[in-house]
């Protein structure tokens, strides 16, 4: 009994401010809030030394007028606005509210095994999603449109004081069970969710100072054990959520003691995670351009918060803040969307990603009318609360310019981009040739992948997955991507699911890729690159992509063994075979298509499916050696496609074998127009005295007309080239020698002239 009382007069010791840190291990009494306040803030509000829970709660509300979003005291007008901006969104919110409260208990339980009151097991990826009380934002809406039912604000406050039942008495989902309640992107999650109601809250009468105070009791728990978890980076996204909710509570609480310390540490974890999570090139390290926006999501929250504090920040902040955006505006397709790029999930096999929306975020930040171009004139229904007034006015006001930017490469994240332009039957292509050290686990089989849109079409698709759907593994893979396969290798190996058991997974084992060359000039875009995916089956690989501006792609994949193997190409789309195996053929509802055309000759053409999609494989068997050398012809309209009844008529206005240059070697294959000729295994050109001779069979570009040659090496490899007939020839490189060593990529200019 003795000992009983001790602890409970240390435990009130403690509340009476002997410690002046929020504890992180149990919910501050509302009666002892005030103990925790900083002394200025203390003076100003005690009266008699005492300050009561109605000027405590009062002094916050006026706090978070200033300091949040919006101002809470507009919110009936807010909401008024909203329900006219959006007004299928009260179908939606009650939907998702009734789904929420037709689950679970508002004194639900908060760790496995439970059942959802229809009696049917909650599993881990239901948890999870408890854990951050998404739908409970949904409830506090419905609050408002059912006319202030008390059913609804009753619910919240109730699961709120459940969850804090639950970590007074240790009955919740662990960290290290692998579906951790309070595990650091559940929790910030919950917090961003929790600030979003209690602002939306405050106006109303039903919302008792006390249960203001107590909600802000518990905001405060949740940042004291996000501090204490959080002394050291971990990376990814998870800390990046909780840092980011960290620093928010400690810019909204900054009136308490010790929330200067949550935000050093915040900012200074989410500092780092700048520095090494998004790359020199401005990419978000995941690859993903769903991460790459739920990271500018993080980081906004924060931005924003201080901005409307005027609390200064770093110039990393807003350097790094503009590349997010500018990193999005460099990988669009022309019709403004962007590409599928490894784990985006908010659409399941969708083939494009809208960044509209995003990028109307980057705009109000910055007010680029380059992000303009992206931009709409009106929010998406959930941003519309992280704005004010100030910010929706510029809706009205969008200033946007057409990008001036074309063709980009991000080095370090391993993103190419091949652009035409910015309208919207322009062509581009995207390869796919990077894999992060750091944290692979949301990368796909992908390796030298491409997706390709033209004439306002995905004429060359990937597709978005879900981590709950069961054939995750399969959409991660190779076999719904456009790479190269050997025999029945996947890139993808050593598939595993996380431990909590929510569906995510990921492969242990990924090709690692080598960018052998990346050259971009008015005539061709030039990838070249190379993967170890094959070699634990003896398979040494490269691909060569080639964008002829402006007329189509080629792409060329290489593959070498000592001994026979079955290679193949995979294309995703809807083709048919009339054609095949020489041509592929996929249209659109626009009459536009994309025809892929086989110049060397090949096996056969098998298509497969799921999920709605389709893909061709086509297949070379039995050689140790051999190359696919493929044209990919986007066509506009019927008259512009490859003539199916005649092979031998040009493509666009490019000839097949029929150059002005006389070409030697085994098995040589040109594509030739007026000037430019792209020959692939040549050993020998001659054009009326020009003489051009390779160490060994080459790739190569030319272009000549009566003042200059320009010679590029398209090959993998080195190769020495000896000119002949050309006395007076000068170079404005500086390779002047008459042999020339050619690495890949490399490009020969000679100025011709009469003058000796």
């Amino acid at each position: 009994m003795k000992i009983l009382k001790v602890l409970l007069i240390l435990n009130l010791l403690v509340f009476k401010g002997f410690s002046q840190e929020i504890p992180s291990g149990e919910i501050i009494p509302v009666i002892n809030l005030s103990d925790f306040l900083i002394d200025p803030v203390k003076e100003k509000l005690s009266k008699d030394g005492d300050i009561s829970p109605e000027a405590l709660a009062k002094y916050f509300r006026e706090k978070f007028s200033e300091r949040y979003y919006y101002d809470w005291k507009t919110f009936d007008s807010r909401f008024s606005s909203y329900n006219l901006k959006y007004p299928e969104q009260e179908k939606y919110h009650r939907e998702r509210a009734e789904d929420h409260i037709g689950k679970f208990a508002d004194s639900t339980n908060w760790v496995l095994p439970f059942n959802y009151l229809n009696d049917l097991p909650v599993d881990a990826y239901a948890i999870r999603h408890l854990a951050r009380q998404h739908k409970m934002v949904d409830v506090a809406f419905q609050y408002h449109y059912s006319g202030n039912n008390s059913l609804y604000l009753d619910y919240f406050r109730n699961q709120l004081n459940s969850l804090n039942n639950a970590f007074e008495n240790g009955t919740y989902e662990k960290i290290e069970d692998g579906n951790g309640i309070y595990e650091v992107f559940r929790s910030g999650y919950r917090v961003l969710n929790w600030l979003w109601i209690h602002n939306m809250i405050l106006a109303d009468n039903n919302y008792t100072d006390e249960e203001q105070l107590q909600t802000i009791a518990t905001l405060l728990q949740h940042g004291a054990h996000l501090y204490e978890n959080n002394k050291e980076f971990t990376p990814g996204n998870h800390q990046t959520r909780g840092m980011s909710a960290l620093a928010m509570l400690s810019i909204l609480f900054r009136d308490f003691k010790g929330t200067e310390h949550w935000y050093e540490r915040s900012m200074k974890l989410l500092g780092q995670h700048l520095e090494d999570e998004i790359n020199v090139d401005g990419f978000q390290f995941e690859r993903s351009v769903h991460y790459h926006i739920r990271d500018i999501g993080n980081y906004y929250y924060v931005y924003r918060l201080a901005q409307i504090s005027e609390i200064p920040l770093d110039e990393t902040w807003n350097k790094s803040m503009g590349s997010l955006f500018s990193t999005l505006l460099k990988i669009a397709y022309p019709d403004k969307s962007a590409p599928v790029l490894q784990d985006d999930t908010d659409n399941p096999w969708a083939e494009k990603n809208d960044i509209s929306q995003t990028m109307t975020l980057g705009y109000l930040l910055f007010k680029d009318p380059e992000m303009g171009f992206f931009a709409e004139d009106n929010v998406e229904a959930r941003m519309y609360w992280f704005l004010n007034e100030d910010q929706l006015n510029m809706l009205g006001e969008i200033k946007a310019e057409k990008p001036k930017i074309k063709s980009v490469d991000f080095p370090e994240t391993g993103y190419y981009v091949m652009r035409e332009g910015w309208d919207k039957s322009d062509k581009m292509m995207i390869v796919s040739a990077g894999l992060d050290s750091k944290k692979p686990d949301h990368q796909h089989g992908d390796m030298l992948g491409v997706q390709a849109m033209a004439n306002n079409k995905v004429v060359l698709p990937n597709y978005q997955v879900r981590y709950s759907l069961k054939d995750l593994e399969m959409f991660k893979n190779s076999m719904v991507k456009n790479v190269a396969l050997v025999d029945d290798e996947l890139q993808g190996k050593e598939y595993t699911s996380n431990q909590g058991g929510s569906g995510f997974g990921k492969f242990r084992v990924l090709p690692k890729p080598k960018t052998i060359t990346w050259q971009t000039n008015d005539n061709i875009d030039l990838f070249v690159g190379s993967h170890d995916g094959f070699e634990n089956v003896g398979v040494d690989y490269t691909r060569q992509v080639i964008y002829v501006k402006d007329d189509f792609w080629i792409i060329k994949d290489n593959f070498n063994s000592e001994k026979p193997h079955a290679y193949k190409q995979v294309w995703q789309g809807h083709y048919t075979y009339e054609n095949a195996p020489k041509l592929l053929r996929g249209s659109f509802d626009n009459g536009s298509g994309l025809d892929i055309f086989q110049l060397n000759e090949i096996d056969e053409i098998t298509g497969s499916g799921q999920r709605g999609k389709e893909w061709s494989i086509a297949l070379k068997e039995g050689e140790k050696k051999f190359s696919f050398l493929t044209v990919l012809l986007p066509y506009s309209r019927y008259s512009n496609r490859i003539n199916e009844l005649d092979f031998s008529l040009p493509l666009a206005d490019w000839r097949i074998n029929s150059s002005n240059w006389d070409a030697e070697g085994s098995e040589v294959v040109s594509l030739s127009n007026a000037q430019q000729s792209i020959f692939f295994s040549v050993k020998k050109l001659s054009n009326a005295d020009i003489i051009l001779e390779f160490s060994e069979p080459t790739d190569v570009y030319i272009k000549l007309d009566d003042k200059k040659l320009i010679i590029q090496s398209l090959s993998p490899k080195n190769s020495e080239l000896k000119l002949m007939g050309l006395p007076n020839c000068r170079s404005n490189s500086k390779k002047n020698s008459k042999i020339i060593t050619m690495e890949s990529g490399d490009i020969f200019e000679c100025l011709i002239s009469k003058q000796p």
